[in-house]
């Protein structure tokens, strides 16, 4: 693979002819926001951001790319965590926002399908399939910002993966641009099509390192007739697990959202957001966020979860339990859970691990290797929340109290990181789950990955974007004789 160039002003002039001054914009003060990662950690340069406003405008830019030679890093909502849409520091790619491709373009009951641009915000989605009686069945903290494309490119899990899955099983078809600035079109709302390999599955979760996703046709869900929302206090990750199993067999179609939350991470949302109050009288170890939905006509879930839950007090599994009353508390739950990375981000610098096990590997794997890593690196902390119904949890490290935090991660990071990923893998789990690769984690994938996964990945990438001016340096590890280059 040759070299890449750098954007030149011939290609600028180009690109501003293409875009007008709304679409390509070189004025330092409004690239500058963009050219961070959410965390803060990464920071990159771009001498143009890049708007486009339709799917056409999305193909003449990667075919101007592409004539020159030119990465481009296509950005969504930029709340990604492993910097996967962030330029390089060198200046060396353009950056592409698709936020101005903001529109709902079909909204269907009968098909319980929608489709909606690249730049649609994720609550924007949310509420106009409300409209129709139908809801998306994703969420998560950043539904206010977070974009569809963004969503489809890291394939986004959030709180619901536990019933509907992740973004994957979402996407019924995708828009997208291909590195040639060729415009696949594949938005039908088909729920069977047998056709070969699946250029849909094949975009999602690519990052953007196979190309552009301009659109996607997403499956809508009928809207919960009721929902109930409860905050569990229990003694340790094995009776949360034990308890979810049980709500499970009781309500086997009504448990949406099993987050636990240990108790370091509500003292931290309650000391550093503002307007947070703790939700049990008395704090507990561990706790669990639940939320059960009723279709229309079907018992409250409101009754089935009390019960459930009285039953777990009566034995012992739950210490403490409240059960929202009204909206206004079922979010004022929520918010506890969805405060917890803002939360972190207020407290300091600290290393971040999203994380996979297998779901029965969890409990054990949370206070185990907490304990073998707290003790490896003294004063230290983790945090362990998230999704434990799916195995996903963000296994996150705080530096000792008294440390200077980013010098504390300067000496200590690469190493608490690498041992963190290697426990991963002797449990036979992964260290992405939900949040990607980007560039965050590009080394960490080269060391542990399986040969034979990041062989085939490269041999994708090289086929189908073979000048590589697809996002590069995200996702996919170079080759070690690349590296020699």
């Amino acid at each position: 693979m040759l070299p890449l160039n750098r954007p030149d002003a011939d290609l600028i002039a180009r690109l501003r002819d293409l875009l007008g001054p709304q679409g390509c914009v070189t004025d330092r003060d409004m690239i500058t926001p963009w050219l961070t990662d959410w965390r803060g950690r990464y920071r990159g340069q771009s001498v143009a951001l890049l708007a486009p406003s339709n799917a056409k405008e999305v193909s003449a830019i990667v075919r101007l790319a592409a004539a020159a030679r030119v990465a481009l890093v296509p950005q969504g909502g930029n709340t990604g965590t492993v910097a996967g849409a962030t330029p390089p520091a060198d200046g060396s790619a353009l950056l592409l926002s698709m936020r101005r491709m903001n529109r709902i373009r079909a909204v269907s009951q009968t098909d319980n399908a929608i489709i909606a641009e690249a730049g649609v915000i994720l609550s924007d989605l949310h509420d106009a399939a409300a409209v129709i009686g139908r809801r998306f069945p994703l969420s998560l903290a950043a539904k206010g910002s977070a974009t569809v494309g963004g969503l489809v490119s890291t394939n986004a899990g959030g709180t619901q993966v536990l019933r509907f899955g992740p973004m994957r099983s979402l996407v019924l078809g995708l828009e997208a641009v291909l590195p040639d600035g060729a415009l696949f079109d594949g938005l039908a709302t088909l729920r069977k099509d047998n056709r070969g390999y699946d250029l849909r599955q094949l975009l999602t979760g690519a990052e953007g390192t196979l190309g552009i996703v301009t659109a996607a046709a997403l499956r809508l869900v009928p809207a919960a007739g009721a929902r109930a929302v409860a905050w569990v206090g229990l003694e340790s990750p094995a009776d949360a697990l034990h308890l979810l199993r049980r709500l499970e067999e009781r309500s086997p179609e009504s448990i949406e959202s099993f987050e636990l939350v240990p108790a370091d991470a509500l003292a931290l949302v309650l000391q550093n957001i503002p307007g947070m109050r703790p939700p049990l009288s008395a704090p507990s170890p561990w706790n669990a966020l639940i939320e059960a939905v009723g279709n229309p006509g079907d018992a409250a879930p409101s009754t089935l979860l009390e019960a459930a839950l009285a039953e777990a007090l009566e034995i012992g599994l739950v210490a403490d339990a409240t059960l929202a009353t009204s909206e206004a508390q079922a979010e004022a739950l929520w918010a506890l859970r969805e405060s917890i990375s803002e939360a972190e981000k207020r407290d300091g610098p600290s290393l971040k691990h999203d994380i996979s096990v297998p779901v029965s590997a969890m409990p054990g794997f949370i206070e185990r290797e907490a304990a073998r890593i707290e003790a490896s690196f003294p004063g230290s902390r983790i945090i362990a929340f998230g999704h434990l119904g799916d195995g996903n949890i963000h296994f996150n490290l705080l530096p000792p109290a008294d440390a200077d935090r980013e010098s504390w991660i300067a000496a200590h990071g690469r190493d608490a990181t690498s041992m963190v990923h290697d426990l991963v893998a002797a449990a036979g789990g992964s260290l992405s789950a939900e949040h990607g690769i980007g560039q965050a984690k590009l080394a960490e994938f080269a060391r542990l990955g399986d040969p034979v996964r990041l062989a085939t990945l490269r041999a994708i990438k090289q086929a189908i974007d073979p000048l590589g001016i697809m996002n590069p340096g995200k996702l996919v590890p170079l080759a070690p004789e690349a590296k020699d280059q």
